[in-house]
């Protein structure tokens, strides 16, 4: 009932698949054996070493999408300052100004 499958490129055995991976575990276990096992979660362990500083919190390092952009958004000020008022988030918007792209699209072919 199991035998080999053999295709162009080499075979397929469940078998010897079997066998593979109970080798890769064994080796797993024998590796996570070797590890530290006074390892505590939850301790002063578990904390990332910052040079011996305290870990600042998470809204003082976050680093916005608005800061990273600045100088392009600062450069062109002009441009996003008449198009920010038309951004509305309502989707029927969007879709009222892709048909209104479309249509001026046709036309200016149309014309040429």
């Amino acid at each position: 009932m199991i035998g080999d499958l053999l295709t162009g490129y080499g075979f397929w055995n469940p078998l010897v698949w079997i066998a593979v991976m109970a080798t890769g575990l064994l080796v797993a276990w024998l590796i996570w054996r070797c590890g530290e096992s006074d390892y505590d979660i939850g301790t002063e362990q578990t904390k990332p070493y910052l040079s011996g500083n305290d870990e600042p919190e998470k809204g003082a390092v976050h680093i916005r999408g608005g800061n990273m952009y600045w100088g392009f958004t600062h450069a062109l000020k002009g441009y996003y300052d008449k198009l920010i008022p038309l951004h509305s988030g309502v989707v029927n918007d969007y879709l009222a100004w892709f048909l209104i792209g479309v249509i001026v699209i046709f036309v200016v072919v149309i014309m040429v």
